[in-house]
């Protein structure tokens, strides 16, 4: 019988702060809603909040004074992990090396106390859906990285809980089977709609999973949205520095007009003086001389595969990355004649 939806639970964190016993602030007071049935993702640097987060959510960290966290409406600030009914998936695996795949998966069902035929149909069932059955009788040390995963993604599935708590799952896994796994975990929370709050550092993993992204520094929240607003509408700079390559530069902003140190471009922004304008390298495309805005000069080129990255100087202050086609070839000290597209112009604080 295939594992039914759950629906989801709504989480929502209020005022919520944690400060250790010796003084440190590992998060300032956070107010979050996670909707029903939709994938969070905590992204941010090491140390910015984003695992006690969500330690807190499951239960393992309780929040300072004033803070409250509920699920569905109910009031589970004061309850442990196994009273949250909440399914974790760690980056060690948390596996019990003593077990077999199957003793692993059924045994947060044995703690509950299941029929043992209603065990056994669990078990099947998540071995089949993690694509596993075969390795049911298998110790853990007999598994590799991405099998333990699993392993670890189907008992905290079995248990049926209320939201399923990942802590950086795929970053012990090398890029290949990074890449495959991050695409099933996808395909199986949009399967099961269940509630998921996700942490990484990874922003290729927030960006193909999460509904929306919290973009996380030092304790506090920095932009909560979807991944194409916090790719394309950066609310701060740190938020646009820390999300893929930017460029910026510097130039006086009047009606219509942005002058730079390359020359003009069209402006459609409100600010005038002086600003300080980013943009992303795509923003850039390679022309011929009579369509072209910008001119540079090609200081480095790398050959990532499927595109090349040119650092080029001349444009602004600082050199700006531009990537184009892998089947191009550019040479250092090569001019290059490039187009910006004044609309992929942003400004922020």
């Amino acid at each position: 019988m295939p594992m039914n939806n759950t629906g989801g639970t709504e989480i929502i964190l209020e005022n919520c702060a944690k400060t250790f016993p010796d003084g440190t602030q590992a998060l300032e007071p956070i107010d979050l809603k996670i909707k029903a049935g939709e994938t969070m993702v905590l992204l941010g640097p090491s140390g910015c909040g984003k695992t006690t987060t969500l330690r807190m959510i499951a239960g393992l960290e309780n929040p300072d004074r004033g803070g409250r966290i509920t699920f569905n409406g109910d009031d589970v600030t004061p309850l442990p992990i196994e009273r949250r009914n909440v399914g974790m998936v760690f980056q060690s695996y948390a596996l019990f090396p003593n077990m077999s795949v199957e003793q692993n998966v059924a045994y947060g069902l044995k703690i509950r106390k299941l029929p043992r035929v209603q065990i056994a149909e669990r078990v099947g069932e998540m071995l089949d859906m993690m694509h596993i059955h075969e390795l049911r009788n298998r110790r853990i040390d007999q598994l590799s990285g991405g099998q333990r995963q699993r392993v670890a993604l189907a008992r905290a599935i079995a248990i049926r809980p209320r939201a399923l708590l990942l802590d950086e799952p795929l970053t012990a896994l090398d890029a290949l089977l990074r890449e495959r796994l991050r695409s099933d975990i996808d395909a199986l929370l949009r399967s099961l709609g269940i509630t998921a709050v996700y942490v990484t550092h990874d922003q290729g993993e927030a960006m193909a999973l999460g509904d929306r992204i919290v973009v996380m520094s030092r304790g506090r929240v920095a932009q909560i949205g979807s991944p194409r607003d916090i790719y394309h509408k950066p609310q701060n700079a740190f938020v646009a520095n820390f999300i893929g390559s930017m460029n910026r530069l510097q130039g006086r902003a009047s009606e219509g007009r942005l002058e730079i140190k390359a020359g003009s471009l069209p402006w459609k922004g409100k600010q005038r003086g002086t600003v300080e304008v980013l943009f992303r390298p795509e923003a850039l495309s390679i022309v011929n001389e009579g369509e072209a805005n910008l001119r540079g000069t090609v200081a480095t080129s790398f050959f990532l595969g499927d595109r090349c990255r040119l650092v080029v100087e001349g444009i602004c202050e600082e050199p700006v990355i531009v990537e184009t086609s892998g089947k191009l070839n550019h040479a250092k000290g090569e001019p290059v004649y490039l187009k910006l597209d004044p609309d992929e112009l942003m400004v922020v604080e």
